[in-house]
């Protein structure tokens, strides 16, 4: 007791002299002074803690600055926007198929078109354009165009056209075909009893979600500024959604194989870290990242782990019984995969705008829910972006798997995955060429160090191939689909590359011109608002019904303004 009293005495003791030592400090300044320097250094203090944490890095916030600064100056700024300008221009001259503005109708018609005369209008315009995807010459975009499976999927988009998910008391049957369709993908994709999931629009929705379970998941955690880690190569619908969503995305760097660096991976995981991502494979080079290795590191740290299958989960579910094995699992067969996005549009050969969200456990999906208690029009509850849904799509997506079977899609993988391996095989053999990444499933990127490879690119356009074009590093790949498995298309294809290159290679200097040197060029541009600028004209040139992009459009180069 005595010793608690010699603590007090002492502890009172070290009191006073701190009060004494801070008035003495104080002594001579007055009351008015004290609060101003306290309200002063607490402003100060917020103003710091806000312009420190926020989702953009100090140092892109920084550079962005400095960028607006210098497109200020009066010299200097002025020769950045005369190129900006031009850059705008040559955009805009390159969508070719908005020349004709006459043509575009612009006012409901007086009399309605009788549907036969909608019919030669609707003809008239689907042969609009230079590019024919029915020859095989399109990378992806299309994915099988079969024509019986074509009359199929119309004839079941009709009989749900005028369904909508929305009112499942209405339309129980279309109901039973969406939760089959996601019953189906995660038996497909080795999910437990406790797997589930949701139908969307696409790709991108999916992602979306997945983000927003996850975003939600953190909040309840107590992270207010929660962060996503994803491969600089993961779909850019991650980077929208930490647009829309207000997260932080952190991008990690890739390994020679265009794989993600999983030891960055882990440098990169905070207390904030709300979501790692992977893709199987990713969009621009067809690699397929460390998926086992990652998984590892959500266990480790307990955060959720999203597998973007987009673009390949309907070849790599199939490709172990088309005789192609991968040395590596990629779905829920792994410990630590919380969820996956696969496309039933691409090779699922849904029609468009059918895609499905999987997770492993229920308790994610319920975070990707949306639901109003107290709107005046009832409760309302959506399990995805859209409220109101096109039944016909599940129709036809529903038609779609049962109609290919497991056989009929282990067959389409069959195809395609030797078609793919032929095209590397017989492109490696071109000098001049690389194969960029570790092309695993369907996508094969070309790059070279002896020529610019958008030469090659404008070439093949010339020649009506339609290759789309990648940045950082410079390259273009081919997406492999059923189209390009017909008999002599990818002969053709490697064909056209190695005269193309033959050609190239005659003059390996020569300047890249139209669409090949703005990608060139705009890698070499520091300042990405600027890129953002012109993108924004390409959009709005998407729009236009009035006037026909011409080189005066946009002289004071503010996309929007007319």
């Amino acid at each position: 007791m005595d010793a608690f009293i010699s603590y007090q005495e002492i502890f009172l003791q070290y009191l006073n002299q701190t009060r004494n030592f801070v008035n003495g400090k104080c002594a001579g300044i007055e009351p008015w002074q004290l609060i101003a320097s306290t309200l002063g250094s607490t402003l100060l203090v917020v103003w710091l803690h806000m312009f420190l944490v926020q989702r953009e890095s100090l140092m892109s916030r920084t550079k962005k600055q400095l960028f607006r600064v210098i497109r200020k100056l009066p010299i200097i700024g002025a020769l950045i926007q005369k190129h900006v300008n031009k850059a705008m221009n040559d955009v805009a001259a390159n969508l070719t198929f908005l020349k004709d503005a006459k043509s575009y109708v612009k006012t409901l018609p007086a009399k309605g078109l009788s549907q036969t005369e909608v019919m030669q209008k609707i003809k008239e315009y689907n042969t609009m354009g230079t590019v024919h995807w029915e020859d095989g010459k399109v990378s992806g975009a299309v994915y099988s165009g079969e024509e019986e499976l074509t009359k199929l999927l119309v004839k079941a988009y009709g009989e749900f056209a005028c369904t909508n998910p929305l009112h499942p008391d209405i339309f129980p049957g279309l109901r039973k075909m969406e939760a089959e369709v996601v019953r189906m993908c995660c038996a497909l994709f080795h999910g437990g009893p406790n797997s589930c999931g949701a139908m969307t629009s696409g790709g991108t929705e999916s992602i979306l979600m997945a983000c927003k379970a996850y975003r939600d998941m953190a909040y309840e955690k107590g992270i207010q500024y929660p962060e996503i880690l994803v491969p600089e190569s993961a779909h850019a619908a991650f980077d929208k959604a930490a647009n829309y969503f207000g997260l932080k995305i952190v991008h990690i760097p890739l390994n020679k194989d265009m794989q993600v660096d999983v030891k960055a991976m882990e440098r990169g995981i905070s207390r904030n870290t709300a979501m790692l991502v992977c893709s199987a494979p990713q969009f621009p080079h067809g690699s397929i990242d460390p998926i086992e290795e990652v998984a590892e590191l959500a266990l480790k740290y307990k955060i959720p782990f999203h597998v973007d299958a987009c673009l390949g989960g309907f070849l790599i579910a199939f490709m172990e019984k088309a005789g192609f094995p991968l040395s590596h699992h990629f779905d829920f067969r792994v410990n630590g995969v919380t969820s996956i996005s696969a496309d039933t549009h691409k090779y699922g050969y849904a029609p468009k705008g059918s895609s499905v969200i999987m997770y492993s456990d229920e308790k994610y999906r319920q975070h990707q829910f949306f639901i109003a208690p107290d709107w005046q029009g009832g409760i309302y509850a959506s399990p995805t972006v859209s409220g109101s849904r096109p039944g016909g799509i599940i129709a036809a997506c529903w038609a779609t798997m049962m109609h290919k079977g497991e056989d009929g899609y282990v067959e389409a993988t069959r195809k395609i995955i030797s078609t793919t391996r032929f095209i590397v095989s017989e492109l490696q053999k071109i000098d001049g060429i690389v194969i960029v990444g570790k092309p695993e499933v369907s996508v094969i990127a070309l790059g070279s160090n002896v020529f610019d490879i958008y030469h090659l690119s404008n070439m093949l356009g010339e020649r009506e191939w339609n290759l789309t074009i990648l940045q950082y590093p410079s390259s273009i790949h081919i997406c492999v689909t059923l189209l390009h498995t017909r008999p002599g298309v990818a002969e053709l294809f490697v064909k056209t590359v190695r005269e193309c290159v033959s050609e190239i290679m005659k003059n390996p200097k020569a300047k890249t011109t139209g669409l090949g040197a703005i990608y060139g060029m705009a890698q070499m541009v520091p300042d990405r608002n600027v890129i953002s600028e012109i993108s924004r004209v390409y959009l709005d040139c998407l729009y236009k019904t009035d006037v026909s992009p011409s080189a005066n459009t946009h002289m004071n180069g503010a996309p929007g303004h007319r």
